[in-house]
């Protein structure tokens, strides 16, 4: 079965019994200070998971894109992606294990036609110390749908418990969770015991493949350290698009699905060179890529931009080796002449299979290819020029230190394959291990310093943050009336401190526009205008002007906030958001615009504060 035929019927069928099918959030989540990128199905619908109601109704479903750049080092393998699809449904209260439990089961075996006798489950063990009991109720309902006993296995908390905290033991007091249930589906192939004596549902040997999990969010965590039932049971599932198919074609590598047939065949026209990791990596990344672009990211050294040029480069690098007549000449014996026509070539070619698997980024294909012309320009320029990476070459003794490498990947752009290609050429070697503790303390110090009040990929709903929100909804309003129309929303990003807004705009701000926008801003506010909430029409939100951010995708009912004057009905904000918002202007405070600057071309970015 395709992706494209997995993807419809999950949602015929769970449409069947009363979801509502809600649309993909973007790729960039808006105003969530706690991550770069949605990386779950789940995250976007974490405010309905915590009691705030849905628009439309107490069970949803949707394919959510999603992308984990903690995955770009592992992508090469026969199943990881940086780039994939999140099919999910989700019970605001209304059904339970009884009916989530079978109908993942009906799905996968009647609809999708996955023998039973290749699924295996896992089950919550319990946890004595938290007084968490086993979740032996879910292993009942397996057993009674025709999965062996000796196919339901139980793990401890580290595999079979989601909370946005992780483990039982470090949640906070207040924080809710729950047990999961697990399918895996068997491949049959045989175990390496290199990876234990035992072959298992979590066993790393490439056996087992997980393609649905099943959370049932009904605890919340006391002062004590004890756990309460809440008021409201959760179901969260979420189901792997990608891994399904590959379940469905019986071969456990996932570049093998549909999807990436195209982008397979196009790059062996090119190429009858065989390295299969670097087809995979090709392959991910550039997929990955042009959906970055489609959500509005462009490359840069800052933030989600970081992380595009790094996959792109990384392709590029890729695409470069395959592409050579002489693939097993080193890299940095081959003449660059030439590179930039062949790169093109073939990276245009993949892109244009990509968009025709995914119809929604047609609009946007010639946009998405000059973005990444200009990063394989500006790529070769670096690897033409060869002046940092000598100097290293030149100030090394047998070794290239992880330090040395890890500056030459994060400050100049270059992939940690050309750098080890190019030491195995002067006969070097290069610190692996040590660039991976440079390039985790990296990681860590990010995480570190990002603004966020949660952990998880909730943003802050306190008192002052939902002021920002409002007042973020004004800026964007302002900057509107005094740049022109074509400015829109492309990102934001809002903390207790500041909110930080970027938007499309060509050329840098004057100081007058500024001090136009912060005018009119505190003139609204003072005004004490209101803000009400609307559910309406997707159509009919867009005839009255509500706007929302570049690149997303809105459901058929739509929720809409509208700062206006219900005496003169003088409307100064109608935007797409969900929320949360203040309910009158005057409670935001003196608003004051700081620094703007570029973020990539032609988008800019700026920052503001509010003072009490």
């Amino acid at each position: 079965m395709t992706s494209n035929e997995i993807r419809s019927k999950y949602l015929e069928f769970f449409k069947s019994r009363g979801h509502a099918v809600v649309p993909s959030a973007s790729l960039t989540p808006e105003n969530d200070p706690t991550t770069l990128f949605t990386g779950s199905g789940m995250q976007p619908l974490i405010p309905y998971l915590l009691g705030q109601k849905h628009p439309l109704g107490s069970r949803v479903a949707n394919s959510q894109k999603c992308f984990r750049a903690e995955d770009i080092d592992e992508v090469g393998d026969n199943r990881h992606t940086t780039f994939f699809e999140m099919l999910g449904n989700w019970s605001f209260g209304s059904y339970w294990k009884e009916e989530q439990l079978p109908w993942f089961f009906e799905f996968l075996t009647g609809v999708v036609g996955l023998p039973k006798d290749r699924l295996w489950v896992t089950c919550f063990e319990g946890d004595e110390e938290s007084g968490i009991p086993r979740d032996t109720d879910s292993a009942a309902i397996w057993k009674g749908l025709g999965i062996l006993e000796e196919r339901i296995r139980f793990y401890d908390a580290k595999k079979n418990w989601w909370s946005r905290a992780g483990i039982p033991v470090n949640m906070p007091a207040g924080e809710p969770g729950g047990p999961d249930s697990e399918v895996f589906y068997d491949f049959g192939t045989k175990h390496d015991t290199a990876f234990g004596k035992e072959c298992h549902p979590n066993c790393d040997c490439g056996r087992f493949m997980e393609i649905g999990n099943s959370v049932f969010m009904e605890y919340k965590k006391r002062e004590d350290g004890k756990f309460e039932k809440l008021a409201q049971r959760n179901v969260d599932f979420g189901g792997g698009l990608e891994r399904i198919a590959a379940a469905s074609n019986g071969d456990p590598d996932i570049f093998k699905i549909d999807i990436f047939t195209a982008i397979g065949e196009t790059l062996k026209a090119y190429t009858e060179a065989v390295d299969l990791k670097r087809k995979r990596i090709i392959m991910d990344h550039l997929r990955a890529s042009v959906h970055l672009i489609a959500a509005g990211v462009e490359p840069s050294n800052k933030e989600k931009g970081y992380i595009l040029r790094r996959l792109l480069r990384r392709a590029i690098f890729h695409v470069m080796s395959l592409t050579q007549k002489d693939a097993l000449i080193p890299l940095g014996q081959r003449s660059p002449i030439g590179w930039d026509e062949r790169t093109h070539v073939v990276i245009n070619a993949i892109v244009i299979a990509v968009v025709k698997s995914y119809p929604e980024l047609q609009e946007q294909e010639e946009r998405i290819k000059s973005i990444i012309v200009k990063e394989i320009g500006k790529f070769t320029d670096v690897l033409k020029s060869r002046s940092e990476l000598e100097k290293v070459v030149r100030g090394s003794s047998g070794r290239i230190s992880g330090r040395d490498a890890f500056i030459l990947f994060s400050t100049f752009g270059l992939p940690i394959d050309y750098i080890k290609d190019e030491a195995q050429r002067f006969k070097l070697e290069v610190d692996e291990v040590g660039f991976r503790e440079e390039l985790k303390k990296h990681q860590e110090l990010s995480r570190t310093t990002s603004a966020g009040v949660f952990k998880g990929g909730l943003a802050d709903h306190s008192e002052k943050v939902v002021r920002y929100h409002t007042a973020t909804h004004l800026m964007h309003s302002a900057l509107r009336k005094v740049l022109g129309e074509h400015v829109i929303q492309t990102g934001s990003n809002i903390t207790a401190e500041r909110t930080r807004f970027d938007f499309k705009h060509p050329e840098k701000m004057t100081d007058e526009q500024k001090k136009q926008v912060e005018n009119l801003v505190n003139e609204w506010i003072k005004k004490d205008y209101q803000v009400k909430r609307e559910f309406m029409p997707l159509q009919e939100a867009f005839d009255l002007g509500a706007i929302g951010a570049f690149g997303e995708k809105y459901a058929e009912t739509v929720s809409v906030y509208t700062v206006w004057d219900p005496k003169t009905k003088e409307v100064v904000s109608r935007e797409f958001c969900g929320g949360p918002h203040v309910e009158h202007t005057s409670v935001i405070g003196t608003f004051r615009l700081g620094k703007e600057e570029a973020v990539s071309a032609g988008v800019r970015r700026i920052r503001a504060t509010i003072e009490p």
